[in-house]
């Protein structure tokens, strides 16, 4: 059989940090240490509430088949979540439940984009928003942002990069790689260009709960036409339960509900019952500790990789990356990435995965370890840059 496959794949590329992560598997096979620091994937195991809340499903025999907007009383404990921690009432007939906020992202794009719509991104960014989109015949556009807007878009960039063919713009607020936030303030002024134009906005939170010297606003707060996406990977630490959330625009709800039903049924049943013990005050009180810590690490890590000869431009407020600039030590941040992990013993994640916008002089260091691994990765870079 004639090997064709669909066009859009050439215009996917492979998620490096996996590559990376592939090979650093193989190292370890064969008996090297790795300290890894290039996976953004908290270290903590789920917090044994929601591991316990699954296990009584199961015991219970609750594995069929949810509603494909998700378990009633979970949209309902999302709602509720939202009018607690944010003082924002959004009703839990706009919140649809999905398989990570992967899911969310693919329910949204398929439900927006149409072939040869343009919708702005900011670069650096999460590499597979691009590619998502691309599935949906939709182009990204990037726009290119820097420390001097805290890599974030602005209103003027985003009115600077608007064209006939845009259709709207994604933004993530923390950020990956940056872990920058966006104002309350800020959301809305790029909400009204969007409506201005005639376009979407849509707004990725996953980051949520992981902030540290301020809380993120969400843009629910901003207006009941904006998308926003989240997930239980992060700040609830339930990665490969694979539970995320869409917020959905009053209109689009019908739209989302036939999409979820014929693309994916409906999200993991034993894992939404999980994320009901997400919300448990005892729950809440592991993650926030685990939230101190991650800040422990931030502030452990930053000083040291400065003083190696990394500069970071934007000190992160959220999330648990440090996305350096490496310009100073090498001239191509991939090679040095894989240097490192060859020879070093650590695993970073290359400017490459993150789009167009200097890639070569930017690395990110994820502070997912505890800071005795941290240290460890700290000795082994001052030894290989001969510090």
């Amino acid at each position: 059989m004639t090997y064709r496959p669909a066009r859009r794949l050439a215009d996917i590329e492979p998620f490096h940090v996996v590559e990376l992560l592939t090979r650093a598997r193989q190292l370890e096979a064969e008996g090297r240490d790795i300290i890894h620091m290039e996976v953004g994937e908290p270290d903590f195991p789920t917090p044994e509430p929601i591991a316990e809340a699954a296990i009584a499903a199961i015991q219970r025999g609750k594995t069929l088949y949810t509603q494909a907007l998700g378990l009633p009383e979970l949209r309902a404990a999302i709602a509720d979540f939202y009018r607690e921690r944010y003082g924002v009432v959004v009703p839990a007939s706009r919140i649809a439940i999905t398989n990570g906020a992967s899911g969310a992202l693919n329910l949204a794009f398929a439900a927006l984009a149409n072939p040869g719509d343009e919708w702005l991104l900011a670069d650096p960014g999460y590499p597979c928003n691009r590619h998502i989109l691309r599935t949906y015949e939709g182009v990204p556009r990037s726009i290119p942002v820097g420390p001097e807007s805290n890599f974030q878009p602005t209103p003027a960039m985003l009115r600077q990069h608007w064209t006939e063919q845009t259709a709207g713009l994604l933004v993530a607020s923390p950020a990956n790689p940056t872990g920058t936030l966006l104002t309350l303030a800020e959301i809305e002024a790029l909400a009204a260009v969007c409506r201005e134009k005639g376009g979407h906005f849509m707004v990725d939170e996953i980051y949520h709960g992981l902030t540290y010297e301020i809380s993120a606003p969400t843009a629910c707060a901003a207006g009941d036409d904006i998308w926003v996406i989240n997930s239980f990977s992060k700040y609830f630490q339930m990665t490969g339960w694979r539970l995320g959330w869409l917020v959905v625009p009053e209109a689009y709800g019908r739209d989302i509900e036939k999409l979820a039903q014929n693309l994916v049924l409906c999200p993991s049943t034993p894992a939404q019952y999980a994320a009901l013990a997400a919300f448990e005050p005892h729950t809440i009180d592991i993650l926030e500790a685990r939230r101190a810590e991650f800040r422990r690490r931030r502030d452990f890590l930053a000083p040291a990789l400065e003083a190696i000869g990394f500069r970071i431009t934007a000190r992160p407020e959220g999330a648990f990356y440090l996305y350096c600039d490496c310009s100073a030590l090498a001239d191509d941040s991939f090679m040095l990435a894989r240097d490192l992990l060859e020879k070093a013993g650590v695993a970073a994640t290359p400017g490459l995965d993150f789009g167009s916008n200097a890639p070569e002089k930017h690395i990110r260091f994820a502070y997912t370890t505890g800071i005795p691994r941290l240290a460890e990765a700290i000795e082994r870079l001052s030894a290989y840059f001969g510090r």
